[in-house]
């Protein structure tokens, strides 16, 4: 119980953190701004990206490249919370259903956890950005058929953690796409 508690504080606190990022005014500089403004002005989420680059130590320092890396280790890490948040679910429903639903979600995580980011982290950094495309929008694939298992469903505990990781999905191909236009 004290563990699963720990997991909904650490999701609130994202969320909360998120919350306030993205609800504070971002300040641009006059004339053509910094690159990670440059980059995030290209997604279809500014906020996110911004908040997500700016707040990592790396990103002035980084290129377009570098700041995709960054992008896809956060969905790494978003996911690998998801997944974590996910097995504490399942061991405390007594919903068969919901237990059932849960380990489908569960089932389409740890690809996106334990193969599919990582292979796409690699290929950004090994200059394969058609593959890291290809693994990102994967990574989205398994998000979504997960998100399905719950449609139409009364009880959606993964819809909010989904839909970030959907947000951050389409920051990360953004970005890649980029690279991928060079």
């Amino acid at each position: 119980m004290r563990r699963s508690s720990l997991f909904v504080s650490s999701f609130l606190l994202h969320i909360l953190l998120l919350s306030c990022i993205l609800f504070t005014p971002t300040h641009s500089s006059d004339g053509d701004g910094d690159l990670v403004d440059q980059i995030c002005k290209k997604t279809p989420f500014y906020d996110l990206c911004s908040s997500i680059l700016h707040s990592n130590p790396l990103a002035p320092k980084s290129d377009s490249k570098g700041m995709a890396l960054i992008m896809v280790n956060d969905i790494l890490a978003n996911a690998t919370d998801t997944l974590s948040y996910i097995e504490e679910l399942i061991k405390q429903t007594s919903d068969e259903q919901l237990e059932q639903q849960l380990a489908f979600c569960a089932e389409s995580y740890i690809p996106v956890v334990k193969y599919i980011l990582p292979q796409a982290a690699d290929a950004i950094n090994q200059g394969r950005f058609g593959f890291a495309s290809y693994c990102i929008v994967d990574a989205q694939k398994e998000v979504n058929a997960c998100d399905k298992k719950f449609s139409g469903a009364s009880q959606a505990p993964l819809s909010d953690r989904n839909d970030i990781m959907q947000k951050l999905v389409d920051v990360a191909a953004a970005i890649v796409k980029l690279l991928l236009n060079g």
